[in-house]
């Protein structure tokens, strides 16, 4: 499933609730899909720095695939940080940097955040995009001394 295709599927998950609660409902449940961090991981230099929760991020790049695992201490914000590794984890970093992330203003979940998450969120997106660009040129970096 493309990055698009994930996308559209989860519209159509939000699609189902009317009321922004049922929403809420809906982060809190997806929150459970993420497996707990390793206390090794919940340390600053996994941490995304704008966010008012605490949330952190690793990422991992296995056969030339970016995986990402994180952890919020906010239950609200673990479900948001689902849905992103939901999305992004297990593509190319490439997929990863090219595509835009129309979703969050599709289901509405910038516009029924408070301020500072909705600013968490732009950070973690930016987090997750700044990790796929690092990795990309870290993959054409090999490539292009591969071809030397």
């Amino acid at each position: 499933m493309t990055i698009q295709e994930k996308q559209k599927q989860i519209i159509g998950e939000f699609a189902e609730f009317d009321d922004w609660m049922d929403k809420y409902d809906l982060l809190i449940e997806l929150s459970k899909d993420l497996s707990p961090l390793e206390a090794k991981f919940k340390t600053d230099e996994f941490l995304i720095k704008a966010c008012q929760s605490r949330v952190w991020l690793v990422p991992e790049l296995i056969d030339g695939k970016l995986y990402f695992r994180a952890d919020s201490d906010a239950i609200i914000v673990k479900g948001i940080i689902a849905l992103l590794v939901d999305v992004l984890s297990g593509r190319e970093p490439a997929e990863i940097a090219q595509n835009e992330l129309f979703f969050i203003d599709q289901i509405g979940l910038s516009e029924n955040l408070s301020p500072t998450r909705s600013n968490g969120l732009l950070a973690m997106v930016k987090q997750m995009k700044l990790y796929a660009l690092a990795f990309q040129a870290q993959l054409e970096k090999q490539q292009s001394n591969g071809n030397e």
